[in-house]
């Protein structure tokens, strides 16, 4: 599939040929998108100011409805009922006709134009609610299934705004948010704790010796903790290995922000294990120059896919849905232009830009720990 740089503009078209709009999309203000960008969300929605300029106007949309969906979910007096408003409003954004918030009509601009399937929307609202409701991982599995939803649905999403839509990309895309989510777990151990929060799978706690609801109540380390953390972070390493194929699936304007995004929170892993596994009592923070050692690797790296294609593992059992839903859904041969101006990105060189984000990602994490203690 050519990369979207190569597709001509698309036309403004009557409503009655725009198929699946029951409407003409509405325009939005682009600072709307911007003003909530800069105020910071999960960390892999910040990766789209690393992605070309194409790219960054629909990446921004996205990341801005994000943000404000787990704003609204986490913060509110009532998860639920927010969950409920929120899935209204997306039934209107998928009918074409957003409510007159500029984050809705935005989005809707982005699912219309892209084939961005709602099941992968539903599954990152369901994935806010978890969030907030004291829910138990008792397997990785289980683990796996939260990760799918808060950060395998990005990758996904992301991929479909990049062009790339094969399923074994789009599965690759999928397990790369879903390891950063792992890895994000093994470095918040202790503090996520405090917060109230378990997501180390508790049936792996209590093979290591560990009765869960005992150790939340007075988490400390010791090496049956480090041992689970070890064993997710090498969970977290495998999907890292599978997701540089699905990088190399991408146009090649994308591949080096992505491939050094995942080269630098592999690294988080390798930190934590410098520390002794002890996620608990610290935070890992990869040291800038190993960051900028890192970023150098990605520039200069040309992935290609293997030859003879023949590696392809299936999906996780986690994120097979979001694949096949994200697979089968294709772009309607005309669709409605967006009406956005380009997204301001920062007039620095790739190495720049790339260590700008990731600090960016450890400020926004900070910030998401700070409102659980809040609320704590």
């Amino acid at each position: 599939m050519p990369s979207l740089s190569t597709l001509p503009e698309l036309p403004e078209l009557p409503e009655s040929q725009l198929p699946g709009l029951h409407s003409t999309l509405p325009p939005y203000d682009p600072q709307a998108c911007r003003d909530l960008m800069r105020g910071g969300s999960k960390s892999f929605f910040a990766a789209s100011l690393l992605l070309p300029a194409r790219v960054c106007a629909p990446a921004s949309a996205l990341y801005a409805y994000c943000r404000l969906a787990d704003d609204e979910i986490d913060l509110g007096t009532d998860p639920l009922q927010a969950l409920r408003g929120l899935q209204r409003r997306l039934g209107d954004v998928y009918a074409g006709r957003p409510q007159a918030i500029d984050v809705d009509r935005a989005l809707a601009s982005v699912v219309h134009r892209f084939a961005i399937p709602r099941e992968l929307l539903d599954a990152l609202l369901e994935g806010f609610l978890w969030d907030t409701t004291g829910r138990e991982y008792e397997t990785l599995e289980d683990v796996m299934d939260y990760g799918a939803r808060v950060a395998g649905t990005v990758g996904a999403m992301m991929a479909l705004v990049m062009g790339t839509r094969s399923s074994h990309a789009l599965a690759r895309a999928c397990e790369l948010g879903v390891a950063m989510q792992l890895t994000n777990i093994a470095r918040d151990v202790g503090e996520d704790a405090r917060n109230g929060r378990l997501y180390l799978p508790q049936a792996w706690l209590r093979e290591a010796g560990v009765d869960p609801q005992s150790w939340l109540s007075n988490p400390v380390f010791n090496d049956a903790i480090g041992r689970v953390v070890k064993r997710l972070l090498t969970v977290a390493d495998e999907l890292y290995t599978r997701a540089e194929q699905g990088i190399a699936a991408l146009p090649r304007d994308c591949r080096p922000a992505i491939h050094a995004a995942r080269l630098v929170y592999a690294e988080i892993g390798r930190q934590i294990e410098r520390q002794g596994l002890d996620s608990v009592n610290n935070r890992a923070v990869v040291p800038r120059q190993r960051k900028l050692a890192l970023m150098a690797r990605a520039a200069g790296t040309v992935l290609v896919l293997p030859a003879d294609g023949r590696w392809r593992p299936a999906p996780l059992p986690a994120i097979s849905y979001l694949v096949d839903a994200a697979a089968a859904a294709r772009p309607p041969a005309h669709a409605a232009k967006p009406s956005v101006a380009p997204v301001a990105v920062p007039s620095r060189g790739l190495d720049d830009r790339v260590g700008w984000v990731i600090e960016l990602f450890e400020r926004q994490r900070e910030r998401q720990l700070a409102q659980q203690r809040a609320v704590h």
